[in-house]
């Protein structure tokens, strides 16, 4: 390797163990770059904003500590020229290297961006793979060649095969592929739970920095120290902790709330895998080796719900991102035009659901999946938000939210605005299913029951003013069930005033 090699290393390359690091050191200089085009392209958390540098610069510490060159732009570095492309272009000119590499970008704006930065410079170029996803960026295109939908299903089976994951020769462990069924429980009154493991870094001189800068964010701190993994032992620490005191119990409890549990039985390894500190494979033979050895205290439903986010879902929400980007960001299914509700950006409501789930959001950058999609998503799809808007949100507001991940999960999955080609049905609700999964209903301003009204959750009347105004896109959807029909049965009186009881929602909705 020419010593005259510049390796570019973005914020969500943190891997350790990628095959770069197990060169000699020296023969290499290794870049890193907090640049205002990654802090301002979305408002993003300033949890996240600073667990990313926190995560970068330990990173270049411990490459640093083995010998490797490192060069580190900070963000208030007077030398840095802002975009990642304007910082390598002038350290290619100013140092003269004879050679660019960088790992594959897992958002398509960068990804191109770095291409036409390839084709600018004077130098050789190459680009290097991550090493870090179980399928490459294709594969699932490939897979669903011809295809109008995309079944999540049948890839995640394709994989358990290949990759020999919780199976028996060449069947599925315990028979079954899939426990969803079985990951649906609500948590008894007298249920106890763990203490969340969070970290406990210094973050007091990036928050003087970020703010220096005029760096525009959303959400708060928990002081001035960051509560995520830093670097790979804490993620290493957070996989353990995990499995020990939260897997026996993840399988049955994974969709359900609670006011005061912001962590409940769930991982929080999303982070560690989204920057790469934690590979998915190695979570994956943890958590099946777990149930292996004890299946008694890690039930195969726990061991197999997990797995299946993982190996199922994370796999294929990427491969749907590869497969129809750019114009996926601008898919609209419903065409839908509403505003955000503003209180999404601080969770000052009445409506206890948002509170808290909007809350929890905002203090810690984080809710789990079942918050995400039936609690602040399903809203926003009642209201009928422009996806634009549940982008933007859900981009900037949570630890983990890169855009690869993030779009298809809210535009696709929370949002239908794909029109089923990764969800096959609306995901949507009544107050009924958040009575039935959470606590949140029992000390609420609004009644759970009443469709109309000052005191009506606003849920009720959105839900059958949402599939009214839908009908001719949706009726014909075999997943939908009882809806049409116990529309149809409404007496005709009730119907108009529960559609008009939803237009009055939508004309003071900063106001619930």
């Amino acid at each position: 390797m020419n010593p005259k090699t510049l390796r570019l290393v973005l914020g969500d390359q943190l891997n350790r163990n990628h095959t770069w690091w197990k060169e000699e050191p020296g023969t290499f200089t290794a870049l890193f770059v907090e640049s205002r085009g990654e802090t301002d392209y979305a408002v993003h958390h300033i949890q996240k904003v600073v667990a990313f540098f926190i995560a970068m610069r330990a990173f270049a510490d411990e490459l640093i500590a083995a010998d490797h060159s490192v060069l580190y732009i900070a963000l208030d570095d007077k030398s840095n020229k802002g975009s990642i492309a304007e910082n390598v272009n002038h350290l290619v000119e100013k140092h003269s290297y004879q050679r660019f590499e960088y790992q594959s970008p897992d958002e398509w704006r960068l990804d191109k961006e770095l291409q036409a930065l390839a084709k600018t410079l004077k130098v050789e170029t190459q680009e290097c793979d991550t090493e870090h996803f179980i399928t490459k960026r294709a594969e699932l295109a490939d897979f669903f060649k011809g295809k109008k939908t995309y079944v999540m299903e049948s890839f995640y089976r394709m994989l358990r095969k290949r990759e020999h994951v919780l199976m028996d020769f060449d069947q599925p462990a315990g028979v079954q592929w899939n426990y969803d069924k079985s990951n649906r429980k609500t948590l008894p009154d007298d249920q106890k739970w763990p203490e969340p493991l969070v970290f406990d870094h210094d973050a007091a001189a990036i928050l003087e920095m970020i703010d220096k800068a005029g760096v525009k964010t959303m959400g708060r701190m928990q002081g001035e120290h960051s509560l995520w993994p830093a670097n790979r032992q804490d993620s290493e620490a957070l996989l353990a902790f995990f499995i020990q005191h939260c897997l026996p119990n993840f399988g049955n409890y994974q969709d359900a709330m609670a006011s005061d549990a912001w962590s409940l039985y769930h991982a929080r390894l999303s982070f560690s895998m989204n920057t790469k500190m934690l590979n998915p494979r190695e979570i994956i033979e943890a958590v099946e080796s777990a149930w292996r050895e004890d299946p008694d205290r890690y039930p195969l439903a726990a061991a197999e719900g997990f797995i299946r986010q993982i190996l199922g879902w994370r796999e294929y929400m990427r491969g749907v991102y590869w497969a129809q980007m750019p114009e996926y960001a601008n898919k609209n299914f419903f065409d839908h035009t509403a505003a955000l509700p503003a209180w999404y950006w601080t969770g000052d409501t009445k409506m206890n659901c948002m509170k808290q789930a909007i809350g929890q959001s905002l203090d810690y950058a984080y809710a789990h999946h079942i918050q995400r999609l039936m609690i602040t998503g399903s809203f926003a799809l009642l209201l009928g938000v422009n996806p634009d808007e549940v982008d933007a949100w859900y981009l900037g507001v949570y630890i983990d939210a890169i855009e690869w991940v993030e779009i298809t999960n809210t535009r696709g999955m929370s949002q239908y605005a794909d029109g089923g080609l990764v969800a096959t049905k609306p995901y949507c609700s009544t107050a009924n299913y958040i009575d039935k999964m959470s606590d949140y209903c029992g000390n609420c301003y609004y009644d759970k029951k009443l469709k109309v009204g000052e005191k009506a959750c606003p849920f009720n009347a959105l839900y059958w003013d949402f599939y009214d105004r839908n009908r001719r896109k949706l009726e014909n959807n075999p997943r939908i069930g009882f809806v049409y029909p116990t529309l149809d049965k409404m007496k005709p009186a009730q119907r108009q005033e529960i559609m008009e009881w939803a237009e009055e929602i939508k004309n003071r909705i900063n106001d619930l």
